[in-house]
């Protein structure tokens, strides 16, 4: 990824986050930006922070996704 995309994308994030709603995502991303462990940051998660991982894990396996560009594109068009 170049220095402009990595800009853009950084951007993209920001404004992605501030448009947030939901609490349990919030609330995911602060941990995730406070882990600093060097043990099992899985131990580190809350209980819910944990279910929606495996819930996406879940979903991983049972084909239940979709394309970085499709991804982008909803995000895009809201």
């Amino acid at each position: 990824m170049s220095i402009a995309e990595l800009n853009q994308t950084k951007l993209d994030l920001i404004a992605w986050i501030n448009r947030l709603s939901d609490e349990n995502m919030i609330e995911f991303l602060d941990g995730l930006k406070r882990s600093k462990s060097t043990g099992d940051w899985w131990d580190e998660l809350s209980e819910n922070q944990q279910r929606m991982l495996q819930n996406g894990m879940d979903d991983v396996e049972s084909g239940n996704v979709i394309s970085t560009s499709q991804f982008w594109e909803e995000l895009k068009n809201g």
